[in-house]
């Protein structure tokens, strides 16, 4: 049977497809509307107008994502409590479906747990959650930073410098959200040079999980002056690099990933 699309006026000539044979054996062909996706029928369909570039709902779904994880690391969703996708909205100005995509990738990454007609419950966590991550990270990042303190040189290690002191002023402005974001920058940057984009992510995985706050932790999790503190560690690992003393290395990136950074 011939099955056919209209082609609408206006549109130029209609571009032709096989759809069967007819009953002489031939290859039937029939108009194809331009735009018509393969598979699908399009009889008496009206010409829709073009769809909004997807590059701007991707652009809101990710500042939504970010939006979120700022509010995790700073405590504004509090462990083991449940958030609906229309509060979060209204919250931040958009419409659920954009929250509740956000809130998948959340969920993805195991910051929170879907719960079934209520909305999303942020994952609680204990110290030995976080004990478990400081080693992984510990053993992942510690060779490679070993290795390449060995071969990177000093000229390279010092276009970090001022990442490093980015982390300084973000830790002084005492916003744990800020801190966090600098110090997966910094971290981020001096994976890189390995050149294993793989590891980048695993590692970058595993800081953003060690930054999510504790059960019963506070608002703020840690204070100034920890966040001060685990910044100047940038800063001294820096220099340790540069002089290639691979045991202080190895001491700093041990005592900073204890230190929850």
């Amino acid at each position: 049977m011939k099955q056919g699309a209209q082609g609408s006026a206006g549109t130029g000539a209609p571009r032709e497809r096989a759809v069967g044979q007819t009953g002489q054996g031939e290859q039937a062909r029939v108009p194809q509307q331009a735009g018509a996706v393969r598979g699908e029928h399009t009889h008496s369909e009206p010409v829709l107008p073009r769809p909004r570039p997807v590059v701007q709902r991707s652009s809101v779904r990710g500042q939504i994502v970010d939006a979120l994880r700022a509010a995790l690391v700073a405590g504004d969703l509090r462990p083991g409590e449940v958030y609906s996708a229309p509060v979060l909205g209204e919250r931040f100005g958009v419409s659920a479906t954009p929250v509740r995509e956000a809130m998948q990738q959340l969920a993805i990454e195991g910051a929170v747990e879907v719960v079934p007609n209520r909305g999303f419950r942020v994952v609680e966590r204990g110290a030995r959650e976080l004990e478990e991550l400081a080693e992984v990270r510990s053993l992942i990042e510690v060779p490679v930073m070993l290795r390449l303190a060995r071969a990177v040189p000093a000229e390279r290690w010092a276009e970090l410098r001022p990442l490093a002191e980015a982390t300084v002023r973000a830790a002084s402005s005492g916003c744990r959200a800020t801190y966090a974001e600098s110090d997966r920058v910094f971290h981020r940057a001096v994976l890189s040079l390995s050149g294993n984009e793989q590891l980048v992510q695993i590692a970058e995985d595993l800081h953003r999980r060690a930054q999510w706050p504790l059960v019963g932790g506070g608002p703020g999790g840690r204070g100034r002056a920890d966040l001060v503190a685990d910044a100047h560690e940038h800063t001294a690992l820096l220099d340790a690099l540069v002089a290639r003393d691979l045991d202080v290395v190895r001491v700093l990136v041990g005592e900073h990933f204890a230190g929850r950074a």
